[in-house]
């Protein structure tokens, strides 16, 4: 009996070696790339990736993120103890401007230090959500499409149609105003800009432009704002007694 227990503990590395390889494998075959190397961090890190789906389930082709499962997550995060600070990556092109700004709202009001960084694009609706940190960053190429609300469908030609779509529009407006360094009259002049997009009206700004017009606060990448976060970590700490944030 003692025999056959060496034995199985003999084996025991041998069979989490042949698992690790096999992992390796499978992450080679699924990726192209050998797995990260992962470790319990006190960053959470939230990507916001294609287009936001709100009310309405977008074409299976399409790459969304659904807002109802970004919402719990940062629920989550800001329950969870272990958790100190958030990192909020946008790479979109938009989408549902109730569901943009619900997340937006929601990164807001965490009592955790967030950052918010733009990855390759935060355009239309996800102009609010990329100002709604603590602090935000934009890469040197990235770009920042900002246009008037528009509706898809049946849109009835009434006035009380417009009005609807004046005060929807506002609300963006007031929401990126509040949170970011750009002003009123500069943001609906960059909103109603002719001449510069194809089809619509609007303006596209890149990296430092959107730095430039107050709307992000820096331009930078993932070190930078990994390293801003663990500044605002560090304070925070500093702030609360027992430095530890629950």
């Amino acid at each position: 009996m003692f025999h056959d227990n060496l034995i199985q503990k003999q084996e025991e590395p041998e069979v989490q070696d042949e698992r690790k390889k096999i992992a390796v494998n499978e992450s080679i075959q699924q990726f192209g790339a050998l797995p990260a190397p992962t470790a319990e961090s006190n960053i959470f890190c939230m990507t916001i990736i294609g287009q936001i789906e709100g009310h309405l389930v977008l074409p299976p082709q399409n790459k969304t993120t659904k807002y109802e499962h970004l919402i719990p997550q940062l629920v989550a995060a800001e329950q969870s103890a272990k958790i100190e600070g958030i990192l909020i990556v946008l790479n979109t092109v938009g989408g549902d401007v109730e569901a943009g700004l619900a997340i937006a709202e929601m990164i807001s009001s965490l009592s955790k230090p967030t950052v918010t960084l733009v990855l390759g694009g935060g355009h239309s609706i996800g102009v609010p959500i990329a100002v709604a940190g603590n602090k935000s960053f934009i890469a040197e190429t990235a770009t920042m499409t900002i246009h008037p609300i528009r509706m898809n469908g049946l849109v009835i030609g009434v006035p009380q149609t417009f009005e609807y779509l004046d005060k929807m529009q506002e609300r963006v407006v007031r929401f990126v105003t509040a949170h970011s360094n750009v002003t009123d009259q500069k943001f609906k002049e960059l909103m109603f800009k002719t001449g510069e997009l194809t089809r619509d009206i609007g303006t596209t700004v890149i990296g430092a432009d959107a730095v430039r017009h107050g709307l992000i606060d820096a331009v930078g990448g993932v070190g930078e704002a990994i390293r801003e976060l663990n500044t605002a970590i560090e304070r925070r700490k500093a702030e609360i007694p027992g430095g530890t944030i629950q």
